[in-house]
């Protein structure tokens, strides 16, 4: 069992400093492959100009690689697709292009599905989706994109100093005091954005979300 990821760059024909931005992704799935080169099957590569992948031998970095890309490379927007299966053809672990599998159909899939469902009314806040390629325990899957599309509505409205303040809390492994005064704030004001920002909630969801990944993870694999 392998973890697919596919990442896409929202509007980037549109942006006017895509080379610029392409080298801001370059740089961070740089550091994707080395903080998590133990986890990973296939280092991340752009594979298009807008496209990015990488594979995964174990669940448990996911979300967390998901959230640093997101948050390091705001404000320009991404949208994943996530595939749960197994691999056809051999992986060659220095670049995740020219390898095949079922992995990869269920994250293209979910990537193409979340570029459709943005197309229309009445559809849920989503820039990430998991799929299984077989398509069994489907309930376990809808349940986790829910959980997602939910966390989505919520990164949404974070302020530019709500977000600063996450970003920080997430990545620097510092209290909110030495946080309060890195940036020049108090620790009440520190702890109010995190409030007002839904941080508490959106972290508590993605702790849970990431155990059920594991869980469903130890199935596929026993």
């Amino acid at each position: 069992m392998y973890c697919a990821i596919i990442g896409d760059i929202i509007e980037s024909r549109a942006m006017q400093d895509r080379s610029d931005v392409q080298r801001k992704i370059k740089k961070i799935l740089e550091e994707i492959n080395e903080k998590f080169k133990d986890d990973i099957a296939a280092r991340f590569t752009i594979t298009l100009g807008d496209e990015f992948q990488g594979l995964l031998k174990s669940s448990k970095p996911l979300m967390e690689i998901i959230d640093l890309i997101k948050l390091k490379f705001y404000p320009n927007k991404l949208r994943f697709g996530i595939g749960f299966g197994e691999m056809y053809t051999e992986i060659i672990a220095e670049h995740a292009i020219g390898s095949d599998g079922p992995a990869y159909y269920a994250a293209r899939k979910a990537i193409e599905d979340i570029k459709k469902s943005n197309n229309r009314y009445e559809q849920p806040d989503q820039d990430i989706q998991i799929y299984n390629y077989d398509e069994n325990d489907k309930y376990k899957f809808d349940l986790l994109n829910s959980a997602l599309s939910l966390c989505t509505l919520i990164e949404k409205g974070w302020t530019d100093k709500q977000r600063e303040v996450i970003t920080h809390l997430l990545f620097d492994d510092k209290s909110q005091r030495e946080i309060a005064n890195t940036i020049g704030l108090k620790q009440s004001s520190v702890q109010r954005r995190l409030t007002t920002g839904g941080y508490f909630t959106y972290s508590k969801a993605r702790e849970t979300i990431q155990s059920f990944i594991n869980e469903i993870w130890e199935e596929f694999n026993d």
